[in-house]
């Protein structure tokens, strides 16, 4: 790769703003600088929390931790890097093909490409279809063809629904999707459902959640080839004032980062090791720079102990964002996400993603290692065990309820997996 400039802009109440530029030569000597411009206009703030604002280069290292973290991960990055005829670990070319729609408000683009005019493609009832029976790779296509990144490393992309009319759009170009759609992991059977019915519990147990669906694409609702798993988008939003494509209302931008960006930590060190206390950490970026300190310590505390109880391994620091403002000037704890109960499949390990009181293997966690836990980050330890008590006594009733209602559905295996992990958590009551 020769020298190369990408222009990094971001939304600010609705308009695209330039923030910066990312140079080098190749993706190994990349790095970040904001334009003197947007470092001039006071009330402008960083793009992440780990990239002050400042005129100095950022290093290599903390350019690659942030802009890598707008990537998706895994088989869809390979399969997107393979039809590139590219390294998968060239981060700045997969960024220039997908950054025109990212998670959050940023927008990555080369002024030296031919601009690819926004639209809204409808897909017909076979294409969503084969989207659910053909999983990742169809998904990894639909991202190329979109040009959008969106992070994990589950098949997934970022769709257009027309609510009212229940139809669904493929974005091309820099049009804004307003929900994510996943598929079933190519390895664990019934994900699905598995994270709808512990949505649905979660919001029962008090904790803020995204609106989602499954979308049922045939006729057998118990088959992972016939359903789909609709999340809505809580870093877009819909104003009466919002301007029109294709007859379709243009989401606003909200800015998002995830845990792992605003700590300048690289997605590939997502899971904690070796004892890096990745919850004391979250914690102090919440204190530090949270518009409601108080409150979002309680909330992000609320679903540590959800994903304990439920027997989610899958917690890691890319899982809980930070949601801004359309002024960027208001930052507060994102809804919880992306929760699945990863304990009811036979091949999952037992250790955990963020360590409580420094032990990761779930089976060895007692209560109190949690009130030990509380103290270390900061957090009362009676308004900590107050929660943790409310959730372990109102779990079963929720998780009971929840999956009633999926079963009502059409989705009968909702009671199965509730069954396992019921199981999982009479192991883990403390």
């Amino acid at each position: 790769m020769s020298n190369f400039s990408l222009t990094v802009l971001i939304e600010i109440n609705g308009t695209m703003t330039k923030a910066g530029t990312i140079t080098g030569t190749d993706y190994k000597d990349a790095v970040f600088t904001y334009d003197e411009a947007y470092i001039a206009d006071k009330t402008h703030r960083p793009i992440s929390i780990s990239l002050p604002l400042t005129e100095k280069l950022f290093s290599p290292e903390s350019t690659r931790n942030y802009f890598e973290g707008l990537l998706p991960e895994g088989f869809t990055r390979k399969s997107i890097a393979d039809f590139m005829h590219s390294d998968p670990d060239d981060y700045i070319s997969i960024l220039r093909e997908l950054g025109r729609e990212c998670l959050g408000a940023i927008q990555i683009v080369d002024e030296s490409d031919q601009n690819i005019e926004a639209d809204y493609r409808e897909l017909t009832k076979k294409e969503v279809k084969a989207l659910a029976e053909e999983g990742a790779s169809l998904a990894a296509n639909l991202v190329i063809q979109s040009h959008l990144s969106l992070t994990g490393a589950s098949g997934k992309t970022g769709l257009y629904y027309d609510e009212k009319k229940k139809k669904w759009y493929q974005p091309v170009g820099s049009a804004p999707s307003n929900y994510i759609v996943k598929q079933t992991h190519v390895r664990l059977s019934n994900i699905v459902v598995n994270e709808q019915l512990c949505l649905l519990t979660a919001k029962k147990l008090g904790i803020d959640i995204p609106e989602s669906f499954i979308i049922q694409t045939g006729k057998n609702k118990t088959e992972d080839a016939d359903i789909l798993f609709a999340t809505k988008r809580f870093d877009r939003f819909i104003n009466d004032d919002s301007k029109k494509l294709n007859g379709l209302p243009v989401p606003y931008r909200l800015h998002q980062e995830d845990f792992a960006q605003a700590l300048g930590i690289n997605s590939s060190q997502k899971y904690e090791k070796n004892n890096e206390h990745y919850l004391k950490q979250m914690f102090n970026i919440i204190r530090a720079y949270s518009a409601n300190p108080i409150e979002d310590q309680l909330k992000l505390w609320r679903i540590a102990v959800f994903n304990f109880l439920i027997g989610n391994t899958d917690n890691h620091i890319k899982n809980y964002s930070l949601l801004y403002k359309k002024d960027l000037r208001t930052v507060r704890l994102a809804p919880c996400y992306d929760v699945v109960a990863t304990c009811v499949y036979k091949n999952d390990i037992n250790e955990m993603s963020l360590s409580i009181n420094g032990k990761l293997n779930m089976d060895e966690v007692t209560r109190s290692d949690f009130e030990l836990e509380a103290k270390s980050i900061g957090l009362g330890t009676k308004p900590a065990m107050k929660i943790f008590d409310e959730i372990q006594d109102g779990l079963l009733e929720a998780l009971k309820k929840s999956a009633g209602e999926l079963e009502e559905k059409g989705f009968a295996q909702a009671s199965e997996i509730a069954e396992k992990i019921e199981k999982g958590f009479k192991c883990r009551k403390l």
